[in-house]
């Protein structure tokens, strides 16, 4: 039988899991792939860790290059993590003729564009499966299962540890410091988990998704993201007695000449399919124009689930390398990129519900004087709560507003901050109907 022949460069959490997947499901993998997939050749800096699997020392080597030059080796897995250095071995990669698999979705959200150009100049293969929902195959169903269709519409929870920590918060009422470091004692987090919690890393994944649907590469930096440092336990409590679940979501929208895309907590109505994802799973809820409704739902990270993607990618190269095919599909599933580049609506013109949470003096025409400011900015009152314990001589005054423009509330609220009737920093949140 043939053999194709991989290379590893990372052996951390998720190069052990795509090892084993790869070890332990070995006949399966070949029975599917028509050829042998053998890992030739593992690099990292550290040999010395136990990882708690068995591995031939033969394989290891602490020199990337052991990998990328060896003209043996069919397909080179990047795993390292980090941008620079990942970048420089996946190019070198390329310009020697390998196809490559890479979880790296930093890697891939800022330098895309420089990625996917390299991989269609050489000729060569990417698969990126595992950089958005670990274990979901979310990006195999972008560019194979809905290639057919216009998506109209992404709604996801792509961030396994906030899902964890909003989810604790709202189970268990308590507050967000010591969810976040029960999380971290249990290795569900970082410490500290910044990069989770401020909604950078599901924009990145949010900038992948829209790269492929769309077809052109959008900048990371492009998405408006906001995280969940400030919500706390009342929050979540005043959202579900308006009948809502507080999550942090990564949407995106084609508005026809221009694309919503944003990060950030939103209030979701407790029957929505997205309200009942809990704990550390990941789920995107996604509109074709003629699929209609899809959802993705499953672990989003984790050595199992994050090397079973991984894998995927392995034994479509493998596939292709078997018949003598190279560069099959463009990075991005579209052999002719789209002739006007993605436009990214700002934040600033968004038109939503909101709810705000004023901390405010426990004193008459408190209420009157917050509703004629919003009122002055066209923002209309739909519900209001104002039945909260005092604390220090001020109480909690909720509202829900009717839809308004996002700019108008920023103004309102920004005016709001010198009024002597308030006493604490006001919560906004937007409310996303579906």
């Amino acid at each position: 039988m043939q053999q194709i022949n991989v290379g590893i460069i990372g052996f951390g959490t998720v190069g052990c899991g795509t090892f084993e997947v790869l070890t332990t499901n070995r006949e399966v993998i070949a029975n599917r792939v028509g050829a042998e997939v053998v890992v030739k050749r593992i690099a990292d800096l550290d040999l010395e860790s136990d990882r708690g699997i068995q591995v031939n020392r033969d394989l290891l080597t602490v020199d990337a290059m052991d990998v990328i030059d060896d003209p043996e080796i069919d397909v080179v897995v990047e795993l390292i993590g980090g941008v620079e250095k990942a970048k420089e071995f996946i190019l070198m990669a390329m310009e020697k003729g390998k196809n490559v698999v890479t979880a790296n979705k930093a890697l891939l959200a800022e330098y895309g564009s420089e990625i996917f150009e390299a991989s269609e100049r050489y000729g060569t293969s990417l698969g990126f499966e595992a950089s958005v929902g670990g274990g979901i195959p979310i990006i195999n169903a972008l560019r194979r299962g809905l290639a057919a269709n216009r998506i109209q519409t992404m709604i996801g929870i792509l961030n396994g540890t906030s899902n964890y920590i909003l989810t604790k918060m709202t189970k268990e009422g308590l507050p967000y410091v010591k969810v976040v470091q029960d999380a971290v004692d249990l290795g569900f987090a970082e410490d500290p988990p910044t990069l989770d919690v401020d909604g950078t890393d599901a924009a990145h994944k949010l900038a992948i998704l829209i790269s492929i649907a769309f077809g052109s590469p959008v900048s990371f930096n492009e998405i408006y993201k906001e995280g969940i440092t400030d919500l706390t336990p009342d929050d979540i409590r005043f959202a579900g007695q308006f009948g809502y679940s507080i999550k942090l979501l990564a949407i995106a929208r084609n508005l026809g000449d221009r694309l919503q895309a944003r990060i950030h907590p939103a209030m979701i109505p407790k029957d929505h399919i997205l309200a009942n994802v809990n704990e550390a799973y990941n789920a995107i809820y996604l509109e074709g124009d003629f699929v209609g409704p899809n959802l993705y739902y499953g672990l989003g990270a984790g050595k199992r689930p994050t090397g079973s993607a991984v894998v995927s990618d392995i034994i479509e190269l493998a596939r292709q390398t078997r018949v003598g095919l190279k560069g099959f599909m463009p990075p991005l599933a579209h052999v002719r990129s789209p002739d006007k580049k993605i436009l990214i609506q700002p934040i600033e013109e968004l038109t939503s519900a909101y709810y705000c949470r004023f901390s405010a003096l426990d004193s008459p025409g408190v209420l009157s004087k917050i509703s004629g400011v919003l009122g002055d900015h066209h923002i209309s009152i739909s519900s209001v709560i104002q039945k909260g314990r005092e604390v220090n001589g001020s109480v909690p005054i909720v509202m829900l507003t009717h839809e308004a423009l996002e700019s108008n509330v920023q103004k309102a609220l920004s005016l709001m901050k010198g009024m002597k009737i308030l006493t604490g920093k006001t919560i906004m949140i937007r409310v996303e109907s579906g």
